[in-house]
């Protein structure tokens, strides 16, 4: 007898038994692509060879060497600490196997209070875990305290567990060798691409000066040497595709024991920045050795450090022709540069490193860079100069191109509204515009922001539900007339084909309290941007800033100075407040302040929380995963006059999942 198709046995039950739990090095093999890159093997070993980098980098170690084996394995081999493999004090497995075979394990989370590494690139712990998970074979090698002990796996498996014997009178003193054999089955490319390998291990060398770097191929006899005492700069003039306009300008500072209150000890950047007419640029950037291919806040750090210093020496100057008005790009998009970060806890976008999302990064980068660049331009006037015509050149080029859409918008410009608080550019790429809650919201706002680029239209009260408003009638509302007025775009349907030509902004930004009532304010206005100008929505216009709940201010804790952390919500707040009690901080140290309001706010607050670019949550309103009708029908559910009955079953079924914010 066929088994029906919803009955117990049947294989599309879903029960207890369906939840499997994915343990040790599982979830890897099962989702490589979360934790590594999987188009050839050179991430995992790049785990490896950061660890070993991790060792030089704390002053333990001046080799690393890395050979290409004939049989296809790579091994890599240090003269740092060496792996401990003794037993674990909690755990009671030799250290060493841990590291290899638990993800969140390793030596690199303790940055504070006297741990192992106060700087590495090693954050996650699930870096050389990873890289066992995906190898057929490992084997693990580590001479220390006068021992030498072994150790193997297969799969992520232990095959052979550690052993210890004494070091012999010919053996090294100290430091690790770890050979992989990488399983090409997780890979697309089974081979290690060669120029991205040589790039790696030749910037190893450049940011660490001092340390040798090597690379020997077993099949073809090659050995490559890299040791660099030139550092950034000659590394950086190698790599430029053109030739420099002016000297380049390079620079080191990491804050010292006396600089506490404002960085860590040791925490700063190298740099070296080169400005060419044309051509290509060539960028590098790193944090602790990890090479941020996708930049992040350090990058920003530095734009904002030159963009400040140029700025402020061509004011100085008196070199900018009237009407000209200076954007950070207009020095940044000639700059080639290598910049190198040293931070205590460095912030990743993700396991493979490849952003950083630090936000003091921004901070410290630009500290040090802005004043150093701003005494090597006034002690080389002719090369500032110079620099100067190059920036101003790029700010022109860019104005006439933004001009060019001016033209085309033609000259019946209605009246802007009176409390609308304009921004000097007309540049539809860099200006937005601030729906703003309230009046003394709108004041901090107008007073931290970006006069250049950012406009502030305050609104006054609770915006109108415009859902079932006809569009002729809308404009009888004062706020709505207005936010139509200064966004240029007439009010419009689904299908309609509105003239967005006169758009003032690229950005138009909701900017409402992070509580119930601001909530309310932004769920008006996005039916109002959704009913009437749903065209903002589909080409990506409309945003939502996302203000701060919580400011956290923290005492010093180890190497970390006091500093004010903002939280978005409880779950950040909650997460911000375990990272202080792992960084030394005791327990109710810091003091927890809760905004009631943006108004709450004064300008620097709200400029660094909420209106940077650089440091701010914008986040971009579209569809997602429903279409417009289902969007409609959801918006029509919460926001219909007519649909009482739907919101009180809503509220039956999922009222208990609610928190009130009383």
């Amino acid at each position: 007898m066929a088994t029906k198709a919803n009955s117990p046995s049947s294989p599309a039950t879903y029960g207890e038994a369906s939840i499997r739990v994915l343990k040790g090095l599982e979830p890897v093999k099962q989702r490589p692509g979360m934790y590594t890159r999987t188009d050839n093997p050179l991430h995992v070993i790049q785990e490896v060879i950061d660890n070993a980098a991790d060792e030089a980098l704390a002053g333990f170690g001046k080799r690393i060497d890395l050979v290409q084996h004939a049989d296809g394995s790579i091994s890599i081999e240090d003269d740092g600490r060496g792996i401990p493999f003794g037993l674990h004090p909690e755990e009671g497995v030799p250290v060493v196997e841990i590291v290899f075979t638990r993800l969140h394990a390793g030596g690199k989370f303790d940055k504070g209070s006297g741990g192992a590494y106060s700087f590495s690139g090693g954050l996650h712990g699930v870096g050389v875990s990873v890289t066992n998970a995906l190898a057929k074979r490992l084997e693990v090698t580590v001479w220390r305290d006068k021992q030498v002990a072994k150790l193997a796996f297969e799969h992520g498996d232990v095959v052979e567990p550690v052993s210890v014997r004494p070091a012999a009178s010919g053996d090294r003193k100290q430091g690790t060798t770890v050979r992989v054999w990488p399983d090409a089955k997780y890979f697309e490319a089974a081979d290690l691409p060669k120029n991205e390998l040589v790039h790696l291990l030749r910037s190893k060398a450049v940011l660490m000066p001092g340390v040798t770097v090597t690379l020997k191929n077993e099949k073809s006899g090659e050995l490559q040497t890299w040791s660099y005492k030139g550092g950034l700069r000659d590394y950086l003039m190698q790599s430029l595709p053109a030739d420099p306009l002016i000297p380049l300008f390079e620079g080191e500072q990491f804050a010292t024991a006396s600089e506490a209150e404002n960085f860590a000890e040791g925490e700063g950047a190298s740099w070296c920045v080169a400005f060419t007419e044309d051509g290509a640029v060539m960028r590098e950037s790193y944090v602790n050795l990890i090479p941020t291919v996708a930049g992040g806040m350090h990058e920003s750090g530095l734009k904002d450090g030159l963009f400040g210093a140029i700025k402020g020496f061509i004011e100085m100057h008196s070199l900018l022709p009237k009407g000209v008005k200076l954007m950070p790009d207009d020095v940044f998009s000639r700059a080639s540069f290598v910049l190198s970060a040293k931070v205590l806890d460095p912030q990743f976008q993700g396991q493979t490193k490849e952003r950083l999302n630090s936000r003091d990064a921004l901070r410290l980068v630009s500290a040090y860079v802005k004043p150093a660049l701003e005494l090597w331009l006034n002690q080389h006037v002719e090369h500032g100069k110079k620099l100067a015509e190059l920036v101003i050149k790029q700010a022109q080029t860019r104005q006439r191109a933004s001009q060019k859409v001016e033209k085309r918008k033609g000259s019946g410009v209605a009246v802007l509204p009176g409390k609308l608080t304009d921004c000097e550019s007309r540049d539809l790429l860099h200006n937005e515009l601030f729906l703003v809650e309230g009046d003394s919201a709108g004041g901090s706002a107008k007073m931290g922001r970006d006069k250049e680029t950012q406009a502030i239209l305050p609104l006054r009260g609770k915006v109108l539900n415009s859902w079932e408003v006809e569009r002729d009638l809308l404009f009888k509302n004062n706020e709505i007339h207005d936010i139509s007025v200064a966004i240029g775009v007439d009010p419009h349907g689904k299908n309609d084909t509105p003239d967005l030509s006169n758009l003032r902004y690229g950005k138009i930004c909701i900017l409402s309290d992070a509580d119930v009532d601001g909530s309310h304010i932004q769920v008006l206005l996005l039916t109002l941007f959704f009913r009437h100008f749903p065209k903002l929505i589909e080409t990506g216009h409309v945003f939502v800033a996302r203000p701060p709940l919580f400011r956290v201010d923290a005492p010093a804790r180890g190497k970390k100075p006091a500093a004010k952390i903002y939280a978005l919500d409880e779950g950040e707040l909650t997460a911000a407040l375990d990272k202080l009690r792992k960084e030394g901080a005791k327990e109710n140290s810091w003091t927890i302040s809760r905004f009631k309001g943006l108004g709450e706010m004064n300008a620097e607050q709200l400029w660094d929380t909420t209106l940077n670019p650089e440091t701010r949550r914008l986040m971009p309103i579209a569809y997602g995963a429903l279409d417009f009708g289902q969007t409609e029908e959801a918006i029509n559910k919460l926001m219909g006059k007519g649909e009482a009955a739907s919101r009180r079953e809503l509220m039956e079924l999922h009222g208990d999942s609610v928190e009130v914010d009383i």
